[in-house]
């Protein structure tokens, strides 16, 4: 039997492997069964958060302009929407016993911008020492896709971010960064994506029903 209690999840992947739609599906299934939820995501979930979502995806610098954000900036920017999204919804949903599902999270931070960018990891975790507080996601999903999934998917959406227009090959070391963040820990689990999407979403929602005792 469900017993109400505060429980963090996170989806975790590259682009095109699938996460924001598990993530849509998994808060759809948890409230069939009356099941106190929220969907956010990172960067942003927040009106203050999404303002800096948009600095940071937006491209407004042209393509053979010399200047761009630099990659410490760039993390700043991540860091401080992270700041606004758990101060002003993660950790109050928490404290009100909520399960919250969020897509992306401090891995991703680690995966693209210390493995990705080359930001040093120290920078980082110096300033989520003040910011996480004691917010841990309680399970954590890494999504693996293959290439040629990733690259329809993408190209099927109608709106993108600068994130979207990577090399394959940038997509590829990310997802590596990936699964090594997330290999031999006990709250991970890493799922392949690639193909039937129903019966993802019934495993992941076989393994939450397993951790929340949901009949």
């Amino acid at each position: 039997m469900y017993k109400k209690k505060p429980f963090f999840i996170v989806f975790e992947g590259v682009e095109g492997c699938g996460k924001s739609f598990q993530s849509k599906k998994l808060l759809y299934n948890l409230k069939k069964k009356r099941i106190p939820a929220l969907l956010t995501r990172e960067p942003g979930g927040t009106k203050s958060a999404e303002l800096i979502r948009n600095l940071i995806l937006k491209d407004y610098f042209n393509h053979d302009s010399k200047e761009k954000f630099d990659k410490y900036t760039d993390t700043l920017l991540y860091l401080a929407a992270r700041n606004e999204h758990i101060k002003n919804k993660i950790d109050p949903a928490l404290k009100k016993k909520f399960v919250v599902i969020c897509d992306r999270f401090t891995d991703s931070t680690l995966a693209y911008q210390v493995y990705g960018k080359n930001v040093n990891i120290n920078f980082i975790n110096n300033i989520h020492k003040f910011i996480l507080g004691k917010i841990k996601p309680n399970l954590t999903f890494v999504l693996k896709v293959s290439t040629e999934t990733s690259k329809k998917r993408l190209k099927k959406r109608k709106t993108k971010n600068r994130y979207d227009n990577f090399a394959q090959n940038f997509y590829s070391r990310a997802q590596n960064s990936f699964l090594k963040i997330a290999k031999n820990k006990k709250n991970y689990f890493i799922l392949e994506s690639s193909r039937d999407n129903n019966n993802l979403e019934k495993k992941i929602f076989k393994i939450i029903s397993k951790y929340l005792n949901i009949k």
